[in-house]
């Protein structure tokens, strides 16, 4: 079927963004960017004649705009019926990658930052890219790594995208000195980040991955290590030390307060 790129817009400025990264990401990929914008239907209960003229024209105004941003990139568009986590989630099984704006007008991504977010990073079928404005062009990668397998899918997908960047990787693992096992120390916290990335590199033998180790609580040590990031990469569960908890307090954080796009991963049943 080829690669495919979704993202989801309602026309505030944030799905702009998101439009604007989405077309990038399809070209990077060589893949087919598809625009999808939601509504739900009847408003409040009520059923009402539909005039889907202006539905349909900002559906069509964001595929033009992928267009300009990369020309040449093959962009469809259609607008769906529906609240949008079951939507984008809908969509997501055919995808490569689900991106999407930060905030939104409410018809589409205007809660991100609550339910719709958590049930995207708990059910997508593909990576979700949460997009903010005015987000940095430059900068790595900072790949969250727990050394847990249900990471693995966020190691892998964040080496992948730093090769079609042409960026490093700073791969970060958080562990707090004084709630370690007995016995341990920061070199065990060095080897299961080494570990983690062991094995992988030799796809990507031209990736620069750059470890580090950082004393703090989870959430201080991302949205820090993110400040002069392009990307933050992170698992969508993990052992609880690290990302365990990302479906709950630690995305919320992530997503609010992540100074660039966030990219979550849910490994594949």
């Amino acid at each position: 079927m080829g690669r495919l790129v979704v993202v989801g817009v309602d026309g505030s400025s944030s799905s702009d963004v998101a439009v604007i990264q989405a077309a990038r990401e399809a070209e990077r990929r060589r893949a087919r960017l598809h625009v999808v914008h939601a509504f739900t239907w009847p408003v409040g209960g009520m059923y009402a004649p539909l005039d889907p003229s202006p539905l349909n024209r900002l559906a069509r105004d964001a595929a033009q705009h992928a267009r300009n941003v990369a020309p040449g990139l093959e962009v469809t568009e259609s607008m769906l019926i529906g609240d949008a986590a079951s939507v984008l989630v809908a969509e997501s099984r055919a995808a490569d990658l689900l991106v999407v704006g930060r905030r939104g007008t409410g018809g589409f991504v205007g809660t991100l930052l609550g339910s719709t977010a958590v049930s995207l990073a708990a059910h997508s079928e593909c990576p979700v890219l949460v997009v903010r404005e005015e987000a940095p062009d430059a900068g790595p990668i900072v790949l969250a790594v727990d050394g847990s397998p249900e990471a693995d899918g966020a190691v892998d997908f964040a080496l992948a995208e730093a090769e079609l960047r042409g960026v490093e990787i700073v791969a970060v693992h958080a562990w707090l000195p004084d709630h370690a096992p007995a016995g341990t120390g920061v070199e065990t916290a060095e080897r299961l980040l080494a570990q983690a990335i062991a094995g992988r590199r030799e796809r990507y033998p031209d990736v620069k991955v750059r470890q580090e180790v950082l004393s703090g609580e989870i959430r201080s040590v991302l949205i820090e290590a993110s400040r002069n990031a392009q990307l933050l990469v992170v698992g969508a569960r993990g052992r609880g030390g690290f990302s365990g908890m990302l479906l709950g307090s630690v995305s919320q954080a992530l997503l609010h307060h992540a100074h660039c796009p966030v990219a979550v991963v849910r490994n594949k049943a």
